[in-house]
């Protein structure tokens, strides 16, 4: 079951991530944090992290909430686990860099336990449906 739900997770978390990156908060991003960004983006890393997010919301999300038959599990634990994951690397930054930007903060925040979210609810149904 791992497999599958890694195989409907992964894409369906690339595709609303790189929305968000790259059409909706791209300028925010700029703007806030511009003179920390790198000008070429690690691309192992980004994947790295993709991989390690993707199989921790499938093994304390998403297959709890299919075992329990509830997209409502899926929903309130994805998005929990996207503001805890999401609040480790912000709440870190806030504390340790200098004039790290408290919108960005919670700006991340907010959209991890969306994309978590989001991704848990629409992996159950497509997990459910095949």
């Amino acid at each position: 079951m791992f497999v599958k739900l890694y195989l409907i997770a992964l894409p369906t978390f690339f595709v609303i991530d790189m929305v968000w990156l790259v059409l909706v908060a791209k300028n925010f991003y700029q703007k806030q944090i511009g003179f920390l960004m790198k000008t070429d983006v690690n691309w192992f890393a980004a994947i790295v992290f993709y991989l390690f997010f993707i199989a921790g919301l499938i093994v304390f999300v998403i297959s709890p909430a299919v075992v329990k038959h509830s997209w409502l599990h899926a929903l309130l634990f994805g998005a929990f686990f996207g503001f805890i994951t999401y609040a480790t690397y912000d709440l870190t930054n806030l504390a340790t860099i200098r004039d790290w930007p408290l919108l960005v903060t919670v700006v991340d925040l907010i959209w991890g336990s969306v994309l978590a979210a989001s991704v848990s609810v629409i992996t159950y149904f497509i997990a459910n449906k095949i």
